[in-house]
């Protein structure tokens, strides 16, 4: 089983925090970082400077795309940043504790 980090960035923490929690709840992912961030980026020509809440997932490769749909249908932005990240290493203990929390059937 190989670990996946799914990232997205939200509004604001009341957003961010519902769907991390719902995504837990569902065992979509084992864990949820939230973290407040700067963003600048362009938007319909303009460019944009908004704090945002970053939220790392931590899942399972089989959960990814499950948890990725998830977030796009429950996710307030009209283009929601969604990326997943596959690392190299992983501790195996770690993934270990990762794989019982992670169950989306």
């Amino acid at each position: 089983m190989e670990f996946r980090m799914i990232i997205s960035t939200y509004p604001d923490r009341t957003n961010a925090e519902k769907i991390a929690r719902e995504s837990i709840k569902a065992k979509l992912a084992a864990c949820a970082n939230i973290i407040k961030v700067r963003s600048i980026y362009t938007w319909k020509g303009k460019i944009e400077e908004v704090d945002e809440f970053l939220v790392l997932f931590k899942t399972t490769e089989k959960g990814a795309d499950v948890l990725k749909d998830f977030i796009r249908k429950n996710h307030p932005y009209e283009v929601p940043e969604i990326v997943e990240i596959a690392p190299q290493h992983v501790d195996p203990k770690y993934l270990l504790w990762l794989t019982e929390n992670v169950d989306f059937r």
